[in-house]
């Protein structure tokens, strides 16, 4: 018997395209001829499910290899951004700044070691927020990527089990021709059930430097005005850099609060604190020997916070007291009367920081290498007032 050509299966592809085309009508005679036409479209719409299936599965592992190079990309930019790894590199410009600080042999080579760190900071944080949007769009691009890969995901699934079905269909119609003809040649007629598809991240020298010349002579430099709390003092000089622009005026009140609360911290830290003469603890020591008790204290993890109180709460016991009295160089046999819990507690309320006379001691002229030098790791979180310190320093000493 004659066979018509017939489309090429999905289970029997040719070496070569079949010269027969898809959009030309095939005629089919014999005993079989629907079974064969019915076999050649099903196996004619597994072909093309099965190209479906995988130009989507090749479509899933592309967005799948750009969602991981997103995630890959977020993870290290946040660790370039992550805060240990910037302070890392900030500490390291600190301590080149202070190496180059203490090999310099003239004014000119501090402050030019100033401005390299700063330069460095500036380097540093540029990088730092740079790697830190880098790696928010990253994330950005991963979650939605991810999101497509959901859809593309339930789209290579549909694809996929789709492929399967038409080639069972294709087996199916193809088994059915094999019962035809067999039937047709007089064999067995029992049709035959086909396989079922498988799915397989910061000195006391300096007294002849400006500020040391006002804090001796009594005059108020807009700083001293500014460290004691002066509210007209932190307008003016904000008026003087922002102007009347409202944002520039909010962001130079919190840029010099920041430097202000830096300053002060540092001054608490090295115990440069005024004491009551009337005080029942503090009163029968000198100004020196108060602050040492204060530095000692302090080397026993208690230490004032600035505002009448300790820092955490940790109010040291007799026994630290003695102790820091005795680190300072005094007989604690002196003390008639030791201060209760409630006195220790309050044993810093009258207590007030001497950030002006601090500051006078250590950075007297205001100097941007006498300014990083003092505040250490404070200086980083100010780049801002760095960046315009040949502004603000004038003002700064100003005074009125």
């Amino acid at each position: 018997m004659q066979v018509a050509s017939t489309a090429v299966g999905l289970l029997d592809p040719p070496a070569e395209p079949s010269v027969s085309s898809p959009t030309v009508a095939q005629s089919y005679s014999g005993p079989c001829a629907d079974e064969r036409r019915l076999a050649d479209e099903r196996c004619e719409l597994a072909t093309r499910a099965q190209a479906r299936s995988a130009a989507a599965a090749d479509a899933l592992r592309r967005a799948q290899r750009g969602y991981d190079a997103h995630n890959a990309a977020a993870e290290t930019a946040a660790e370039a951004a992550h805060p240990r790894v910037v302070r890392t590199y900030k500490e390291d410009a600190q301590r080149a700044f202070r190496a180059a600080s203490a090999a310099a042999g003239a004014p000119e080579a501090v402050e030019t070691a100033a401005r390299t760190w700063l330069q460095e900071i500036n380097r540093i944080n540029r990088e730092a927020a740079a790697a830190s949007l880098t790696a928010e769009r990253e994330r950005e691009l991963a979650a939605s990527t991810g999101a497509g890969l959901e859809r593309l995901g339930v789209a290579s699934d549909a694809a996929r089990v789709g492929a399967s079905m038409a080639e069972a269909a294709c087996v199916a119609a193809r088994t059915a021709v094999a019962d035809c003809d067999e039937r047709a040649r007089g064999g067995s007629t029992t049709p035959r059930t086909p396989p079922p598809p498988t799915e397989p991240v910061l000195t006391d020298d300096q007294g002849d430097e400006a500020l040391g010349v006002a804090l001796q002579g009594g005059t108020a430099p807009r700083v001293f005005r500014l460290l004691r709390g002066d509210p007209g003092a932190m307008e003016t000089l904000v008026a003087s850099l922002a102007g009347d622009d409202p944002d520039e005026r909010r962001r130079w009140r919190v840029a010099v609060a920041g430097l202000l609360d830096a300053i002060m911290a540092d001054a608490i830290e090295q115990a440069y604190l005024r004491f009551p003469h009337e005080h029942s603890f503090w009163g029968p020591y000198t100004l020196q020997q108060n602050r040492d008790i204060t530095r000692a204290l302090a080397s026993l993890g208690y230490r004032p916070d600035g505002i009448g109180g300790w820092v955490d709460d940790r109010l040291p016991s007799q026994r630290e007291l003695s102790l820091a009295l005795g680190y300072a160089g005094l007989d604690p046999m002196r003390m008639r009367q030791w201060p209760n819990e409630q006195q220790t507690a309050q044993l810093f309320r009258e207590v007030e920081v001497a950030g002006d006379e601090y500051l006078a001691n250590v950075a007297g002229d205001l100097t941007l290498a006498e300014m990083v030098e003092m505040l250490g790791r404070r200086a980083d979180g100010l780049v801002d007032l760095w960046n315009h310190w040949g502004r603000i320093r004038p003002l700064l000493l100003e005074e009125a």
